[in-house]
């Protein structure tokens, strides 16, 4: 199976010029912690909810801030036509729940996430996913 056949392909983008008000609008408009930031159809970063919190807010930024002083700019991505399977086990070895889709021109086309894998048919292999993301051992800086 490939990544097209279960990504997500209606994803709400935000550009790095936004703020971050309005990438945490969306968010919980649209129950969502990442966006995909995009200048035109060009990936050039993403902004999760624990950026606004970090990054941001804590960080003094005001919330009239640009997306760009706080957001990821180095992109985990995978292409469309990958295997899902391979991408799947790049997601437990690099312990993300989601990435950005891009296809062979370096376009965004999608997000997938594990949920969207186990929706499409690849429940096991999502679980062993999941499994490696919340190993025990994964560093945390919350360890009592």
């Amino acid at each position: 199976m490939r990544v097209r056949e279960c990504m997500t392909t209606d994803v709400q983008v935000i550009t790095p010029d936004n703020t971050l008000q309005s990438a945490a609008q969306i968010m919980a408009d649209i129950d969502a912690g990442f966006l995909p930031v995009a200048d035109h159809d060009r990936l050039v970063g993403v902004i999760t909810d624990r950026d606004i919190a970090i990054r941001g807010v804590a960080a003094g930024h005001p919330p009239d801030s640009s997306i760009r002083d706080v957001m990821s700019d180095s992109v985990k991505y995978c292409f469309d036509d990958d295997d899902l399977d391979d991408v799947l086990e790049n997601m437990g070895d690099i312990q993300l729940h989601r990435l950005a889709v891009i296809n062979r021109d370096k376009r965004l086309v999608g997000v997938i996430t594990i949920g969207d894998c186990a929706g499409g048919g690849e429940t096991a292999r999502a679980g062993e996913a999941l499994g490696d993301i919340v190993r025990p051992g994964a560093r945390t800086s919350q360890m009592v």
